[in-house]
């Protein structure tokens, strides 16, 4: 079991959490995603974290193939910019587990890098903080993406007890 740290602070973002061995396949079947929030089901169930080996957010470059382009990040949507279809370079190995197991997150002040329709995309890099301030984390909680949060592998750290 681990818990997640804040590495500026040592506050626990998570409780004791397992490791999965691969990221769930989720459904992105439009009739899986809850008709309130519109929000997929969670890429990672409770009481587990999975290691995301993909890049995640920002910076995002301009992809190669402009004919036939990719999602900007892996469960998300296609992202086309002003210079075309781009696709991420930011952080690998993010630490991948469901929004409720880090309640006590908050978001950034004045919702920084949370615009989407119905929630933060997450593509706009960190939107969430550790209680004492220091941005830890990305929510993506839109009606068109995944719905899962991602500890950022530098500014979190883990601990087994």
């Amino acid at each position: 079991m681990t818990v997640f740290l804040c590495s500026k602070c040592g506050t626990a973002i998570t409780p004791e959490l397992a490791e999965l061995a691969a990221i769930p396949d989720v459904s992105d079947d439009e009739r899986d995603r809850d008709k309130e929030t519109r929000r997929a089901p969670s890429t990672v169930p409770r009481g587990h974290y999975a290691i995301d080996a993909e890049p995640w957010g920002p910076p995002y470059v301009v992809q190669d193939d402009q004919e036939d382009p990719k999602p900007a990040q892996s469960r998300g949507p296609v992202v086309c910019r002003e210079e075309g279809f781009v696709i991420s370079a930011g952080s690998r190995h993010t630490v991948l587990v469901h929004p409720d197991d880090a309640a006590g997150l908050q978001p950034l002040p004045n919702w920084e890098n949370s615009s989407g329709c119905c929630g933060p995309t997450g593509d706009q890099g960190l939107n969430q903080a550790c209680p004492c301030g220091a941005p830890v984390a990305t929510l993506a909680a839109d009606c068109f993406g995944p719905y899962e949060l991602h500890l950022d592998p530098v500014r979190t750290c883990a601990f087994s007890p």
